[in-house]
């Protein structure tokens, strides 16, 4: 027979094990469920713009309903302005509708930031950006050399007649896999009356803005140099002593780099004004010519986003900047259920501006109230 100690040895320690054995399991059991919240509150945290691209300081952000949202900072709008993530990277959703209340004078909505300094061409500004165009509008009139096409660059006077020196475009054509990527110049116009303005495009990977189909829905070839929906790009803008220079740059493209003088104008005269020009412009009746000064004593700055060219204002209007296209008599959710919106993404972007940059606070207060009038 065993020695009784043995035996209260085993009656007193097999509680003690068990008990051991559930502070064990109520521990994990604790530690998963601290675990399953801590993942809960992650999931529900909200990512801004402003945490993916930390630069919203320097920018006023327009809406699609023209609204001015300002600063943009920890700042979202489900419609227009938001963040995803494409399963390696954060990026900056901007999405626009062919149709809603546009900005300041223009015919067309953005989704874009404008920047709250303005710069003296002639001092030193640049901006980079990477991104990738997710939608274009899938109606339009392909006779139309705004239509399927989105601005997402810019560089504006803020002055005079508010023209714009640069306005870097994507544009695909509706059954094509790639689109083209090409920038504008648009004349500064010599005089008061700037109904003569004009722009020149030169094409970057694709086609330039004057390539148009023959008729409302017949497209030209599909580029073989172009970009893709969702392919990533960059461009950079660097002024300098009134010298713009302008950097493309894509994997598996070649690297595009132009300079243009935006101080001093190359188009004085009507002999001046490029054939392109004169067969997509003067035809009807924006044949004016461009201050020999250009844009050397305005204030100019930065746009950066999504200003989409297409619209539902009839080609009679105008037949390079009035697409016809559908926008449901402005209702926004169904242009975004059915195609008719544009939508770009930026992954990085940085700017830098001279030190003597000033104020452009008379830029909003002029353009920020006109949408209600409209």
């Amino acid at each position: 027979m065993k020695p009784k100690y043995n035996t209260m040895k085993n009656k007193i320690f097999k509680p003690v094990t068990t008990l051991l054995i559930l502070g064990v399991f109520l521990t994990l059991n604790s530690c998963k469920d601290e675990v399953k919240k801590t993942k809960e509150n992650e999931a529900v945290k909200t990512v801004y713009a402003s945490d993916v691209i930390p630069f919203f300081d320097h920018w006023k952000l327009i809406l699609g309903d023209g609204s001015n949202a300002g600063i943009a900072n920890n700042f979202e709008n489900k419609d227009f302005f938001y963040t995803n993530n494409d399963g390696k990277n954060n990026w900056v959703v901007f999405k626009t509708p062919n149709a809603g209340h546009t900005h300041g004078t223009s015919n067309n909505t953005r989704t874009e930031l404008a920047q709250s300094k303005k710069w003296a061409p002639t001092s030193n500004a640049n901006l980079k950006a990477t991104l990738k165009v997710m939608n274009v509008s899938v109606t339009g009139d392909a006779r139309v050399a705004a239509s399927y096409s989105v601005v997402i660059g810019q560089i504006h006077s803020a002055d005079g007649h508010e023209n714009e020196p640069l306005k870097i475009f994507y544009k695909k054509f509706p059954g094509h896999t790639k689109g083209s990527v090409f920038w504008d110049y648009e004349i500064n116009t010599d005089g008061d009356d700037n109904s003569g303005r004009w722009d020149f495009s030169t094409a970057v990977w694709g086609y330039d803005l004057s390539v148009v189909g023959t008729d409302v829905s017949t497209y030209p070839e599909e580029p073989t140099d172009g970009i893709a929906l969702g392919e990533e790009f960059t461009y950079e803008i660097d002024v300098k002593n009134g010298i713009m220079t302008l950097i493309f740059t894509s994997e598996g493209h070649e690297t595009k780099i132009f300079t243009k003088n935006i101080i001093a104008s190359e188009y004085t005269t009507k002999e001046d004004i490029p054939e392109q020009t004169k067969k997509l412009f003067v035809p009807i009746g924006q044949d004016g010519v461009e201050r020999a000064e250009a844009y050397s004593s305005e204030g100019c700055f930065f746009k950066l986003g999504n200003y989409n060219q297409t619209n539902g204002k009839s080609p009679e209007i105008n037949k390079n900047w009035c697409s016809g296209a559908e926008t449901h008599g402005g209702d926004i959710q169904k242009q975004y259920k059915d195609g008719n919106y544009t939508e770009v993404w930026f992954k990085t972007a940085r700017i830098t501006v001279s030190d003597d940059a000033y104020s452009n606070d008379g830029y909003f207060s002029k353009n920020d109230e006109l949408y209600k009038k409209k």
